[in-house]
């Protein structure tokens, strides 16, 4: 993964809500969770998550550093704290599938599976784990137990991690400063698929991840 993919995978937890504005509420209301207690287990790990995600933003702005990989050379703290949770995660993630299949709405609830999908979009150091994840998700997408864009969002990872174009622009990287997304396979037709996936155009989300995170200037 270049530096600046791997920084736009830390700031995952600014993006992770991007795909659910104007439906995530209502869904919520929707779905009772059979299993509370993965539920909030899951919810717990993205907190963790996200909070050494915040740790690692706030960490390259005092140091003004750039970009992440300039952040694990420097061998701070912060960085190594990230890759242990993500290691942690991923490895009670495969216990979890090897238990359940993938944890989807009827069992940990609309915020439980969206959160189990973050924690596995974030397994980046175990690809093969990631794809089979991706095989459970589309399965699970056909009966309603996972939402259109985080199943969007996981494709796209997989594919730009094979070195593929990506289908739904999800994923960017940083280019002279600014945040432009990976190749896109048939990109005339990529609002039409995200449109499907219940997802903003294209020019919304830039926009918006734009707003969110400010590009760095080129070092």
């Amino acid at each position: 993964m270049s530096s600046s993919r791997y920084q736009l995978a830390v700031l995952a937890v600014v993006l992770a809500a991007l795909p659910h504005l104007g439906t995530y509420a209502q869904e919520k209301k929707e779905t009772v969770p059979l299993n509370e207690d993965l539920r909030k287990e899951l919810l717990q790990r993205v907190k963790e998550d996200q909070d050494a995600r915040f740790a690692i933003i706030e960490m390259m702005k005092r140091e003004k550093i750039a970009t992440t990989d300039k952040a694990k050379k420097a061998d701070l703290p912060e960085a190594k704290r990230l890759e242990g949770i993500d290691r942690k995660n991923t490895a009670r993630m495969k216990e979890i599938v090897a238990k359940h299949g993938w944890p989807g709405r009827s069992l940990v609830g609309v915020d439980g599976a969206n959160a189990a999908w973050l924690l596995v979009q974030h397994a980046d150091l175990d690809k093969p784990f990631q794809k089979q994840c991706l095989e459970l998700m589309r399965e699970a997408f056909k009966r309603k137990e996972v939402s259109g864009s985080d199943l969007a969002y996981l494709t796209d990872r997989v594919l730009v991690g094979q070195k593929e174009k990506q289908l739904y622009g999800t994923q960017f990287s940083q280019v002279e400063g600014k945040w432009v997304p990976e190749p896109i396979q048939d990109e005339a037709n990529v609002d039409k698929r995200r449109k499907e996936m219940g997802m903003l155009s294209m020019a919304e989300y830039t926009k918006l991840l734009e707003q969110v995170y400010k590009p760095t200037s080129k070092r």
